[in-house]
C-alpha cells in the first residue's frame, strides 16, 4: 500500500515538470521518476552577472576570466569611473569580468578591442593568451596575468598576429609555444610566441574543407596526441599534423553521415581521456577522438536565409575514431537526442556531460530553437553501448548560441551566456539574452556519496612536477571501512570554452604504484608523473583523486 502510494506520488511529481516544461518550445527528454531525483542538480549562483558569457577561462587561483564581444553596445556592468574617462574604451561598461568561485563574487575588467568569437589557452605560467577577434580586434593578443589582489586587468598588443583571427582554435604545444589555427577566410596558422623567421604557414585542408557560402569548417577541433602531432578536424575531414615540419602526416577516414561538424553546423569534440597505468612510452599511449553533434548540410542557409526560417533537425550521432590505431576507422553511437551547440566536458571520473545547445537549426543570429534543457551524461567505458547514455535532471535556463560551460576545481561545471541576437535583447521570444550564471553538480557531489569522497591532504612536488618523477599523494577518505584499496589520481587541464569548443581540455589518468593506510582514516599513494610534455603540455593542471567513482576537490599543480 505504501509503496504503490510512493510511486503514485513520484508520478505525480514527474507529470508536474513534464507539464511546466513542455509548456514551452523547448526539447525536454523524457525520464523516469526516480532518475529526475537522481540526475544531478542545478544551483543559480547569479541572476545577472551583467554581460552575457561568450567566453570563459578557468585560472589556477580559482578564479574565471569571462568576456563577451565589445560592439554590443552598453551592458549591464560598469567600468569604474576612472577608466570610463579612458576615451580608448569603447563604452563606459565592462564587456569582461572576473568571477572568484569562493566568494560566488566578480568585478568588472577592461577590454580596448572587440573579442568577438576569438580564441585563448593558458601559457605554461598559467597566463591567459587570448587572441583574435573582429574589427580591430582580429590581430590582437591580449594577455591576462592572474594575481591575488584587484590591480590585474588585460594587456593588449593591437599588431601582434600575422593573420586576421576570427573563429580561430588554439592549443598549448609542448615546448610552451601556442598554435592558432584558422580563423574565418584565414586558411593559415601561426604560433605564439611568433616562429623565428616565418610568421604564418598556409594549411590548405582548411580551405579544402570550407563550404560555399556556409564555412562549416570553424572553430576546427584541435587535440594534441601523445606522439606530438596534432590531430585537427574540420567539416567532416580529419588529419594528424605535424607543426614542427609544416606536414600533414595523415588523412584519417571521413565521419560517416552527410552531418557536417563544425561552425556554423556546430558539434562538439573531446579528446577521450589518456590512460598513463600501463608502460611509460608514449608511443604506446593510446588516444581515443570523439564528435558529436552538428547539422545536415544546407541547414544554415535554410535558417538564416531562408523566409520564414526553416529550423532543420540537427544531429545526434556521435563517431569516436582511435587515432593511434595503425588503420583507425569511426565508431558510430547515437544521443537520445539531436543536438546543435552542445558542449563537451570530461568529469574527473572520466565521464563525458554533453549540455547545452537546441535541437534545431545551427549557429547564428537566432538560426536555432527548440533549446535542448538536459545534459546528456556519456559513459565511454560501458561496455554495452547501448547504455553509455544518460538523460540528467534539466535546467530551466535554455542556453543556445553564445553559451559557454566549464570544469570547476570543486567538480561543479560552470554554465553561463547564450544570446542569439545581434545586440543585447532582453524581451525577445523565445531566448532572451542571459545574463545569468549557474552551475551544474553532478551526481557524484550528492551528499550519499560524501563518505567515499577522498579528501586530498598534500601534494608532494604540486608546485614543479617532473616529467617522468613519481611523487606522493596523501588523502582522507571520511567513513570507517569505506575505501576499498583502489584510487585514481586524474590531472585534467582547464580549457578555454567558447562556440562548443573546449580548447586545450584533456585528461591524464596516472600510474598510481602502490596505497599504504597512515591511520584509520588517512592514507598515502605513490604515483608516476606524467610521462613527457607530449602527454602533458607545460602548465597548471586541477589534480582529482577519484574513489569509487567520487572525486575529491582538486589540487592546482604545476607540470
Amino acid at each position: 500500500m505504501k509503496e504503490g502510494r510512493f510511486k503514485k506520488n513520484l508520478y505525480a511529481v514527474f507529470f508536474t515538470f513534464f507539464f511546466f516544461f513542455c509548456s514551452t518550445s523547448d526539447l525536454l527528454l523524457p525520464r523516469s521518476p526516480l532518475e529526475m531525483l537522481t540526475g544531478g542538480r542545478w544551483d543559480l549562483l547569479q541572476p545577472s552577472i551583467g554581460i552575457s558569457a561568450m567566453h570563459m577561462q578557468l585560472l589556477h587561483n580559482n578564479k574565471v576570466v569571462i568576456f563577451d564581444r565589445t560592439d554590443y553596445g552598453p551592458s549591464n556592468l560598469s567600468l569604474p569611473s576612472q577608466t570610463c574617462r579612458n576615451a580608448t574604451v569603447f563604452d563606459c561598461s565592462a564587456h569582461s569580468l572576473l568571477y572568484d568561485v569562493a566568494s560566488n563574487t566578480f568585478r568588472p575588467l577592461t577590454l580596448r578591442s572587440d573579442t568577438w568569437c576569438s580564441s585563448g589557452s593558458l601559457n605554461a605560467s598559467g597566463s591567459l593568451i587570448q587572441t583574435g577577434g573582429y574589427g580591430v580586434g582580429e590581430r590582437v593578443v591580449r594577455i591576462f596575468t592572474p594575481c591575488d589582489g584587484v590591480s590585474c586587468d588585460w594587456v593588449e598588443n593591437r599588431a601582434y598576429l600575422s593573420s586576421r583571427r576570427w573563429y580561430s582554435t588554439n592549443q598549448i604545444l609542448p615546448d610552451g609555444r601556442i598554435i592558432i589555427v584558422g580563423g574565418r577566410r584565414a586558411f593559415t596558422y601561426e604560433f605564439y610566441p611568433k616562429n623565428p623567421g616565418k610568421s604564418v604557414f598556409i594549411l590548405r585542408f582548411l580551405a579544402e574543407t570550407r563550404d560555399p557560402n556556409e564555412e562549416n569548417n570553424l572553430y576546427p577541433f584541435l587535440h594534441l596526441l601523445p606522439d606530438g602531432n596534432l590531430f585537427i578536424f574540420a567539416n567532416r575531414r580529419s588529419i594528424l599534423f605535424d607543426f614542427v615540419n609544416h606536414r600533414i602526416v595523415k588523412e584519417f577516414p571521413v565521419i560517416p553521415g552527410g552531418d557536417k561538424r563544425n561552425y556554423p553546423s556546430t558539434g562538439s569534440s573531446v579528446l577521450l581521456p589518456l590512460s598513463l597505468t600501463g608502460e611509460n612510452n608514449r608511443s604506446k599511449i593510446a588516444a581515443e577522438v570523439m564528435v558529436c553533434g552538428g547539422a545536415p548540410p544546407g541547414a544554415f542557409l535554410k535558417a538564416a536565409r531562408t523566409i520564414p526560417k526553416v529550423f532543420v533537425g540537427a544531429s545526434r550521432t556521435c563517431g569516436r575514431l582511435k587515432v593511434t590505431d595503425p588503420n583507425p576507422s569511426w565508431v558510430m553511437e547515437q544521443m537520445p537526442a539531436p543536438r546543435v551547440m552542445p558542449d563537451m566536458l570530461l568529469l574527473p571520473n572520466g565521464d563525458i556531460l554533453i549540455i547545452n545547445g537546441a535541437s534545431n537549426g545551427t549557429a547564428g543570429w537566432e538560426d536555432a530553437t527548440n533549446a535542448v534543457l538536459n545534459p546528456i551524461l556519456y559513459m565511454p567505458d560501458e561496455p554495452d553501448p547501448t547504455r553509455r547514455f544518460e538523460i540528467l535532471a534539466p535546467t530551466r535556463i535554455p542556453r543556445m548560441y553564445h553559451s559557454a560551460s566549464l570544469l570547476l576545481a570543486d567538480g561543479r561545471v560552470l554554465i553561463g551566456g547564450s544570446n542569439p541576437h545581434r545586440n543585447y535583447n532582453f524581451t525577445a521570444r523565445h531566448y532572451p539574452t542571459e545574463l545569468s550564471l549557474e552551475a551544474y553538480l553532478p551526481r557524484y557531489l550528492d551528499p550519499q556519496y560524501s563518505g567515499v569522497r577522498p579528501s586530498i591532504v598534500t601534494v608532494e612536488l604540486a608546485g614543479n612536477m617532473l616529467y617522468g618523477k613519481s611523487f606522493a599523494v596523501t588523502f582522507v577518505i571520511p567513513a570507517f571501512g569505506m575505501f576499498d584499496g583502489r584510487v585514481s589520481v586524474r590531472l585534467v587541464a582547464p580549457s578555454f570554452s567558447t562556440h562548443s569548443t573546449a580548447m586545450n581540455q584533456r585528461m591524464l589518468v596516472l600510474r598510481v604504484r602502490r596505497v599504504v593506510q597512515l591511520s584509520v582514516f588517512a592514507y598515502k599513494a605513490d604515483v608516476d608523473g606524467p610521462t613527457n610534455s607530449y602527454v602533458a603540455p607545460p602548465g597548471y593542471y586541477m589534480m582529482f583523486m577519484v574513489h569509487r567513482g567520487t572525486p575529491s576537490v582538486a589540487i592546482w599543480v604545476k607540470v
